[in-house]
């Protein structure tokens, strides 16, 4: 933990309902930030409980509904954090799946499929720092953009060919938007391998999600089934004043998994 270096920023989750995004907005109040902006997409119940968790931080918490795959709801996301005049750090962390685990299966997923990943996890993302552009560039201080990317776009793997294919495209835009907004926003991104999130207790049983964690640990180098809280962390970071100096950065925080790839 960095003490208070978020003390009276303003933030905005997106996908904060659960799973890592609320763990990153947690973890912001938790090091003092003002106000943190929750966005849902159907998870109304879990938002709110998102929020009670940051308001027993001390920061204020704002629940917004949206889907970032249309972009007047982008506008009404960032719009929430107008009246503080700024945003300090956007997460860009809302995002879907298909779970075709066998990618020789090319009947597995259809165009369909593609669009609507590609909807939430890359074009979502874009209208989202489009969206609060305005409001990144207001602070004193470089805004920061910390999009959550996969290991599955650096590997080529994870649940289906075009999740892993809309996570890469979220990697070269991360670049794209580094290189294009500084110096008033650093745009940077995390690459996770597995998290412990409900996405996976939606996806199977709790009997085969059971063996897939233990399976995990029993794989990676640091022998862990990575939670939220595990992963948070270096999303913080990225947006915190201690890597005022990095954008364009693609951080793998995956307890090694790539490792297995690496030649």
């Amino acid at each position: 933990m960095a003490g208070r270096d978020f003390d009276g920023k303003v933030v905005v989750v997106t996908g904060a309902s659960t799973g890592l995004g609320r763990a990153i907005a947690i973890e912001t109040a938790e090091r003092g930030a003002g106000v943190v902006v929750i966005n849902y997409a159907t998870s109304e119940a879990e938002a709110h409980e998102t929020a009670r968790l940051i308001d027993a931080q001390g920061a204020r918490a704002i629940v917004v509904q949206g889907d970032v795959a249309k972009d007047e709801d982008c506008g009404r996301i960032a719009a929430a954090a107008a009246p503080l005049g700024r945003i300090d750090a956007l997460f860009n962390n809302a995002g879907v799946t298909k779970f075709a685990n066998n990618h020789a299966d090319l009947d597995a997923v259809s165009g369909e499929d593609f669009l609507r990943l590609y909807a939430v996890n890359v074009v979502g993302a874009y209208q989202m720092v489009r969206a609060a552009r305005a409001l990144l560039e207001a602070g004193a201080a470089a805004g920061a953009v910390v999009n959550t990317a996969s290991i599955a776009g650096v590997m080529g793997i994870g649940s289906s060919v075009p999740y892993a294919a809309s996570k890469g495209a979220l990697i070269t835009m991360t670049l794209s938007l580094a290189r294009a907004l500084a110096p008033k926003i650093r745009v940077n991104a995390i690459c996770p391998g597995f998290i412990d999130t409900p996405w996976f207790g939606r996806a199977m049983p709790a009997d085969r999600l059971e063996r897939m964690r233990q399976g995990v640990a029993a794989a990676v180098p640091l022998k862990a089934a990575s939670t939220p809280e595990d992963i948070a962390g270096a999303a913080v970071f990225l947006a915190s004043p201690a890597a005022r100096h990095i954008t364009g950065e693609c951080m793998m925080v995956d307890a090694g998994l790539h490792l297995h790839y690496a030649t």
